[in-house]
């Protein structure tokens, strides 16, 4: 699209689509992002002084990151040099989401229901025109959960998208806060997954040198935003949500006796849940995306193989360039599961066990 009429989806229907690998296994990327610049231009044509970037970024690394979006503009807003990155990483199928600068939360309400219309719109376009490589991911206006059911109901039943994709708070508020349980309710009943991913540290003013508030704000913040949805008894209401986490989930695969620890010992810390935290923990899954093959055999070990999925984070500069390389020393056993079949499953393909 061309401009900024919000038009209906067209799409290709990817239920029957049957997904092939075109190496030893299939590979789907769970955590790839795709730009939509009219979706930008509306808005901005609301807010002219709309800010750009990163929040807590320090002018050096603004700089760097003006340059990064130079350079990946176009496989970021488009779909050519994005097949062909797919196939010289080896991936099979990407599975689109919205950039993560682009999840619009603080706008007014309407405003935020066209963007993200605009935004799934354009997706399902781009998935239409290679439906054998991309599967989509939508976005919706979480500052109004009736907006977000609604939007959310369209992308699965009209625009055949496989999941959602959802920040990590909603303005300053928390995923875990009740006025959002009809939003988690209506994705388990649709059986669609919502992935999860952060736009770094909301509280990062100790973050903003040396690009902290990527490197370590965007773990961080989906540690937080888990712990709450964890803690505040949220996941018992939806037992058979499918989330999955970006990043490696965050930093609590790797500090999850903490949180046992804490709920054996205070009270305060079991008030809303009536099972140890990391068994919550185990009912979720990750990507993989921790970029060290030692680090990827920890996010096995805690997490197990079939909570896991691919990652790459595509096409940003703190995203994995070798998704294959990073999974190569994974067993057997587990290696099919990781880079492709447990994505199929969460996503809802259908998919063939030969080559193409």
């Amino acid at each position: 699209m061309n401009d900024n009429t919000i038009h209906d989806c067209g799409t290709a229907d990817c239920t029957h689509h049957q997904f092939a690998p075109r190496g030893e296994h299939l590979v789907i990327d769970i955590h790839s992002h795709m730009n939509v610049a009219p979706a930008e231009a509306l808005i901005r044509d609301a807010i002219p002084d709309l800010p750009r970037g990163l929040p807590f970024t320090s002018p050096s690394s603004g700089k760097v990151n003006a340059k990064m979006f130079a350079k990946i503009g176009a496989r970021l807003n488009g779909v050519k040099e994005r097949l062909e990155d797919m196939d010289q990483q080896g991936v099979d199928v990407q599975a689109i989401s919205p950039n993560p600068g682009q999840y619009y939360y603080f706008v007014q309400e309407e405003l935020g229901r066209d963007a993200a219309r605009l935004i799934n719109n354009n997706i399902a376009e781009a998935v239409a025109s290679h439906p054998d490589r991309l599967v989509g991911m939508g976005t919706v206006p979480l500052q109004n959960v009736e907006m977000a059911i609604a939007e959310m109901k369209r992308c699965v039943k009209d625009c055949g998208m496989r999941g959602i994709e959802i920040g990590t708070n909603v303005n300053g508020a928390e995923l875990a806060d009740p006025k959002f349980l009809p939003f988690f309710k209506a994705a388990q009943e649709l059986d669609v997954l919502l992935f999860m991913h952060p736009l770094g540290f909301t509280q990062g003013e100790r973050l903003t040198e040396h690009y902290l508030n990527n490197i370590i704000g965007n773990p961080l913040e989906s540690t937080i935003a888990l712990s709450h949805l964890i803690f505040s008894g949220l996941l018992d209401a939806v037992p058979d949500l499918k989330l999955c986490v970006a990043h490696g989930g965050g930093y609590l695969s790797g500090y999850w006796g903490r949180m046992d620890h804490a709920y054996r010992a205070r009270e305060d810390c079991r008030e809303n849940i009536s099972k140890l935290p990391s068994s919550y923990l185990r009912n979720i899954w990750f990507d993989t995306l921790v970029f060290d093959p030692q680090e990827l055999d920890n996010l096995v070990r805690t997490q197990g193989a079939d909570k896991l999925c691919l990652g790459t984070d595509y096409p940003f500069d703190m995203g994995e360039s070798d998704p294959l390389g990073l999974h190569q020393e994974l067993h057997d056993d587990v290696k099919p599961r990781i880079v492709g079949i447990n994505a199929a499953k969460l996503l809802g393909l259908n998919v063939v066990t030969q080559k193409l």
